[in-house]
């Protein structure tokens, strides 16, 4: 019998939902059940685990698996949304030198490790009276406001690693490694960590490598998947 295997590994590409994946994917194998472990925003890219037919009883274990993140957070500037998809709300120009800079990121991942309470952002999909953040924000977007009242969550980061500091006109980038406990929004750390180095911060490029013990090298492209 044709059949797929019950848990797909997808590394989504940017610029598509999670939702968008799976929509592909049904049309692709012909299969309307299948369901995902976790969401990726739209400009983040990695991995997806997908249950497929029963596999989608599956995943409830799988949501709450810690997960590994690469993320590339841009420096000296803040955004509505917490990534380059927003307005710019705030802007201080980066001075220090590479190293100086990387001296002070690497203290601020220091302290930031642990359990930390942090605001969410208004444009994650947390659910407030049953109606996700970002429906609410993208609605007040239209109306000329934005929201400020976020709900705040406690979050969990294992490790965090530099891997550089990229110093450009005026702004810096670092990217760095982030292995988080469920439910930790990247965005909020990254801004967490602009304000410890003293200045404004956005997450600029993100990419999931793993999900508990699930690798990215484990995955495949939506366009290689088939029945077998």
């Amino acid at each position: 019998m044709d059949s797929v295997p019950e848990l797909l590994l997808i590394d989504k590409p940017k610029g598509i939902t999670s939702f968008d994946v799976i929509r592909r994917l049904r049309r692709q194998i012909g299969i309307k059940k299948i369901g995902h472990a976790g969401t990726l925003d739209p400009l983040a890219t990695g991995l997806m685990i997908l249950g497929v037919g029963p596999g989608t009883k599956r995943l409830t274990g799988l949501i709450k698996l810690d997960k590994e993140y690469i993320a590339e957070v841009l420096i000296g500037e803040r955004r509505t949304t917490g990534d380059m998809e927003g307005d710019v709300m705030e802007e201080k120009a980066v001075t220090e030198t590479v190293e100086i800079l990387q001296n002070k990121i690497s203290i601020a991942l220091e302290d930031l490790i642990g359990d930390i309470t942090l605001p969410v952002s208004a444009y994650s999909a947390i659910k407030v009276d049953g109606v996700p953040m970002y429906k609410r924000a993208r609605k007040a977007e239209k109306e000329g406001e934005i929201v400020t009242e976020v709900p705040v969550r406690t979050m969990k980061l294992y490790e965090a690693e530099l891997f550089k500091v990229e110093i450009t006109p005026d702004r810096a980038v670092a990217t760095v490694r982030f292995f988080v406990g469920s439910g930790t929004y990247i965005r909020s750390l990254a801004e967490e960590l602009g304000k410890i180095v003293g200045y404004p911060a956005t997450l600029r490029n993100l990419r999931r490598i793993k999900v508990g013990e699930f690798g990215i090298e484990m995955a495949q492209q939506i366009e290689d998947v088939e029945i077998k």
